[in-house]
């Protein structure tokens, strides 16, 4: 017998909800990956019926399902959405929400923070108001703060109300195919096992580059920018699944420690001009919503070092930017080359847009020669029918997961902290450095800057 959840989104009218969470409940229901009679609340601020809404979430579910659109399954979820006007900024607003779920039968709460972290304390405020809400669970959106002492102050805050292992704090990128292939691939492969270290590899690159510009995000990006936006969270998540040991179990507390060994590890640079560049697209400060003199950085690149036995002196090297050349995730790893002549053996793990595996080694050129070449092995996963059909995005295991009550592809507390502790100290120290932002053309690689940040230490950064 399902167990019955009421799912709740604060914030039901806004771009992630139509684009991502609606269509992400479809393709669960398509696929019978929900075991849950799941009730859908949701919640905004105009004025529209529930009847209304379901028309509205039909047209974003057709354009944005990774599946074929079918209207008797579109039905099942439609029935069971019901949408209430509220401004949820309003405390006194809370009371009657509460009469709403009464009315309803509403149980097993499970909420969803579709919103900007500032209104993460009024909701909490406001949901003392409701039946049963103390004992649901919770689903934020990064990034969770805006620096280590906003961050801890607003964990403390939803601590005291939910409990610590109710806090499921979303990273999209953890849910991912190809990030949650990273341990299958490294960990099942003794080819690759038992070379994974600093003895045999020369650098780890992870990269994060967008197409787009910060487009209608202008207000919230400025205040953020590329370190807080994606380095902070995205990629120090996955910097610590590529670098960890093997956890002793599946168990999520075993993946978290883990985690957490290669983040404590993170060395601050004893000079920052040789390990960070931060730089700025031209136009930035032309677009909507931006400040006119804005020093917001849309690119970084950080050179970091892990000071554990594993990787003790080899360098990861992590970018991500905005209006940039191509769109690409990838994980490179670099393997130490016999000789100055001979080329790296390459390992690609390409997370999106095209997921799959790429590995780059040395043959002999066919024909009466000794030269050496470089041939290609590919595994593009997303590339078959079958694979892309069977495969679930992002949101669609981690809300899965979390009505499962599956806690390992989350962000915890102490790895949301530690990483924030670092970033914060980063950029302070780059900006006492008295170093500009480096300027760069849209549709380029980035600055010249990042470029040249490698150069100093005989690296390339690896494109495809």
């Amino acid at each position: 017998m399902s167990e019955k959840n009421t799912f709740t989104i604060f914030g039901g009218t806004g771009d992630l909800t139509f684009r991502k969470l609606i269509p992400a409940l479809y393709n669960m229901e398509m696929t019978g990956s929900n075991t849950f009679d799941t009730q859908i609340v949701v919640i905004g601020r105009r004025d529209y019926t529930s009847s209304a809404y379901r028309e509205l979430a039909r047209d974003w579910v057709e354009k944005f399902t990774r599946l074929s659109f079918r209207e008797e399954v579109y039905e099942k979820i439609a029935e069971r959405i019901l949408y209430y006007r509220m401004d949820f900024t309003k405390e006194e607003a809370y009371g009657e929400l509460n009469a709403f779920y009464r009315e309803n039968g509403a149980e097993n709460h499970v909420f969803y923070f579709a919103v900007a972290p500032r209104f993460f304390p009024v909701i909490v405020q406001g949901l003392k108001k409701v039946d049963g809400a103390r004992g649901g669970k919770v689903v934020l959106e990064k990034p969770f703060g805006e620096n280590l002492e906003a961050a801890a102050a607003l964990n403390e805050k939803m601590e005291a109300f939910f409990s610590p292992d109710h806090i499921y704090r979303i990273d999209h990128y953890l849910g991912k195919e190809m990030v949650r292939n990273i341990q299958t691939i490294r960990f099942a492969n003794p080819i690759f096992s038992n070379v994974w270290d600093a003895k045999h590899i020369r650098c780890i690159q992870i990269s994060a580059m967008e197409e787009v510009g910060v487009e209608t995000r202008g207000s919230y990006y400025d205040h953020s920018g590329a370190l807080k936006d994606m380095m902070q969270n995205h990629l120090f998540q996955i910097l610590s699944i590529v670098a960890m040991e093997q956890p002793q179990s599946s168990a999520v507390e075993d993946m978290h420690r883990e985690q957490m060994k290669v983040l404590s590890a993170l060395v601050m640079p004893e000079d920052i001009s040789g390990s960070m560049v931060l730089g700025q697209y031209g136009g930035y400060r032309e677009e909507p919503s931006v400040a006119p003199d804005s020093d917001t950085e849309t690119y970084a690149a950080v050179r970091l070092l892990v000071d554990n036995d594993r990787w003790r002196g080899m360098p990861f090297y992590i970018r991500t930017g905005k209006k940039l050349g191509e769109r690409e995730m990838q994980v490179a790893v670099v393997f130490k080359s016999p000789s100055p002549e001979v080329e790296s053996n390459i390992l690609n793990i390409r997370i999106q847009p095209t997921e799959g595996v790429y590995l780059q080694f040395n043959i002999k050129r066919p024909g009466e020669t000794d030269d050496i070449i470089q041939a290609k092995m590919d595994f593009c996963q997303s590339c078959s029918l079958e694979h892309h059909l069977n495969t679930p995005e992002a949101y669609e295991r981690l809300i899965g997961a979390c009505f499962r009550g599956e806690r390992s592809w989350f962000s915890q507390w102490d790895q949301v902290g530690i990483s924030w502790r670092y970033v914060d100290a980063v950029k302070a120290a780059y900006r006492s450095s008295g170093m500009p932002l480096a300027s760069y053309e849209p549709g380029s690689n980035g600055p010249q800057e990042a470029e040249r940040l490698l150069a100093i230490y005989g690296d390339t950064w690896f494109d495809n």
